[in-house]
């Protein structure tokens, strides 16, 4: 598994030794408002690094699992995915709160496009998110990821929503739209 480096970040393989950064973000409940899974029990934080080690050693990967590590201090702020079928993937991520708003999110979907689109040969890449989870789709925005679609009660509502269910909003990206976009920028 290829590591991804941007200007801040680095994006590597999963560590067990990653277990109390991951743990710190993937186990409070307001790091995970619009998620459908967590808050995470230890053992399901340990379940997610075992599963995230093997897809990392699996030949060839289909599976990307980035761990999000800040250049200046080594620090695991997050996570990042590229799950592959066929010439299509789809892409999602977190981020510990405390890293919200400044720019780390867009900076590692941007590497992941590009590692999808230039090292992959990849046609489609494609995110989803809860309609009301505004820092995510902005994201998908800001990397150039175009609106396909809105699923009206298309999966079950946000943790912080009285609701049953909730709108997600599905993005896409083809190659073509990627390298036009590299021409023009």
């Amino acid at each position: 598994m290829r590591t991804l480096e941007t200007e801040r970040l680095i994006l590597r393989k999963f560590q067990e030794s990653d277990f109390a950064a991951v743990h710190s973000y993937a186990s409070r409940a307001d790091n995970l408002t619009y998620l459908t899974w967590g808050p995470n029990s230890e053992e399901n934080t340990k379940a997610f690094l075992a599963f995230a080690i093997a897809q990392a050693e699996e030949a060839p990967c289909t599976n990307y699992q980035y761990a999000a590590v800040l250049k200046a201090n080594d620090q695991l702020i997050g996570a990042i995915n590229l799950t592959l079928s066929g010439r299509e993937a789809e892409t999602g991520w977190i981020l510990h709160k405390a890293y919200w708003n400044q720019g780390y999110g867009t900076e590692m979907a941007a590497a992941v496009l590009r590692f999808g689109f230039h090292y992959l040969n990849l046609h489609r890449i494609l995110a989803h998110c809860d309609a009301e989870n505004i820092g995510s789709y902005r994201v998908m925005e800001k990397i150039g990821m175009r609106r396909e679609g809105v699923f009206l009660k298309g999966r079950p509502a946000h943790k912080g929503s009285e609701k049953e269910y909730g709108d997600e909003l599905s993005y896409a990206f083809l190659k073509e739209e990627w390298e036009a976009r590299k021409i023009i920028t």
